[in-house]
Protein backbone atom coordinates (compact mmCIF):
# COMPACT_ATOMS: atom_id res chain seq x y z
CA UNK A 1 0.00 0.00 0.00
CA UNK A 2 2.48 2.61 1.06
CA UNK A 3 2.26 5.82 2.98
CA UNK A 4 0.00 7.67 0.55
CA UNK A 5 -2.43 4.78 0.33
CA UNK A 6 -2.67 4.55 4.11
CA UNK A 7 -3.14 8.31 4.35
CA UNK A 8 -5.90 8.16 1.73
CA UNK A 9 -7.65 5.36 3.63
CA UNK A 10 -7.45 7.33 6.88
CA UNK A 11 -8.90 10.46 5.27
CA UNK A 12 -11.72 8.50 3.63
CA UNK A 13 -12.54 6.82 6.95
CA UNK A 14 -12.45 10.20 8.71
CA UNK A 15 -14.88 11.73 6.22
CA UNK A 16 -17.27 8.77 6.02
CA UNK A 17 -17.33 7.54 9.63
CA UNK A 18 -15.50 9.77 12.13
CA UNK A 19 -15.13 8.69 15.73
CA UNK A 20 -16.39 10.81 18.60
CA UNK A 21 -12.83 11.87 19.43
CA UNK A 22 -12.27 13.04 15.86
CA UNK A 23 -15.50 15.03 15.92
CA UNK A 24 -14.46 16.70 19.17
CA UNK A 25 -10.99 17.57 17.88
CA UNK A 26 -12.32 18.99 14.61
CA UNK A 27 -14.80 21.12 16.56
CA UNK A 28 -11.98 22.43 18.76
CA UNK A 29 -9.82 23.22 15.71
CA UNK A 30 -12.68 25.13 14.10
CA UNK A 31 -13.22 27.05 17.35
CA UNK A 32 -9.50 27.94 17.42
CA UNK A 33 -9.67 29.24 13.85
CA UNK A 34 -12.79 31.30 14.53
CA UNK A 35 -11.38 32.76 17.75
CA UNK A 36 -8.08 33.59 16.05
CA UNK A 37 -9.82 35.47 13.23
CA UNK A 38 -12.13 37.27 15.67
CA UNK A 39 -9.17 38.42 17.76
CA UNK A 40 -7.29 39.42 14.60
CA UNK A 41 -9.97 41.96 13.74
CA UNK A 42 -9.80 43.37 17.29
CA UNK A 43 -6.07 43.96 16.64
CA UNK A 44 -4.55 41.98 19.49
CA UNK A 45 -0.82 41.15 19.33
CA UNK A 46 0.05 37.81 17.70
CA UNK A 47 1.13 36.02 20.89
CA UNK A 48 -1.94 37.13 22.82
CA UNK A 49 -4.22 36.26 19.91
CA UNK A 50 -2.90 32.74 19.42
CA UNK A 51 -2.74 31.97 23.15
CA UNK A 52 -6.32 33.12 23.64
CA UNK A 53 -7.46 31.15 20.59
CA UNK A 54 -5.90 27.95 21.94
CA UNK A 55 -7.58 28.62 25.28
CA UNK A 56 -10.92 28.97 23.53
CA UNK A 57 -10.21 25.71 21.70
CA UNK A 58 -9.58 23.87 24.98
CA UNK A 59 -12.76 25.25 26.52
CA UNK A 60 -14.79 24.22 23.47
CA UNK A 61 -13.13 20.80 23.46
CA UNK A 62 -14.13 20.18 27.08
CA UNK A 63 -17.68 21.42 26.51
CA UNK A 64 -18.20 19.30 23.40
CA UNK A 65 -16.60 16.31 25.12
CA UNK A 66 -19.03 16.74 28.01
CA UNK A 67 -21.96 16.93 25.60
CA UNK A 68 -20.87 13.72 23.84
CA UNK A 69 -19.96 11.62 26.86
CA UNK A 70 -21.89 13.17 29.74
CA UNK A 71 -18.73 13.53 31.83
CA UNK A 72 -15.71 15.78 31.71
CA UNK A 73 -13.03 13.12 32.03
CA UNK A 74 -13.36 9.78 30.25
CA UNK A 75 -13.14 6.80 32.60
CA UNK A 76 -9.99 4.74 32.80
CA UNK A 77 -10.28 1.24 31.44
CA UNK A 78 -8.60 -0.36 34.43
CA UNK A 79 -10.05 1.60 37.36
CA UNK A 80 -11.41 -1.44 39.18
CA UNK A 81 -8.35 -3.63 38.59
CA UNK A 82 -6.60 -2.57 41.80
CA UNK A 83 -7.26 -4.87 44.71
CA UNK A 84 -7.03 -2.15 47.29
CA UNK A 85 -5.96 1.48 46.97
CA UNK A 86 -2.61 2.33 48.49
CA UNK A 87 -2.76 4.41 51.64
CA UNK A 88 -0.83 7.65 51.80
CA UNK A 89 2.08 7.49 54.23
CA UNK A 90 3.54 10.80 55.31
CA UNK A 91 7.26 10.23 55.78
CA UNK A 92 7.71 13.40 57.83
CA UNK A 93 4.92 12.66 60.31
CA UNK A 94 6.26 10.53 63.21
Amino acid sequence: MGLLGDLKDDVVEFVRDPTDEQKILVTAAVAIAIADRALYFVDFPFVVRTTAAVGVGFIVMFLVSYLYTGQLVPPDGNVDDDEEPEEYVDELDP
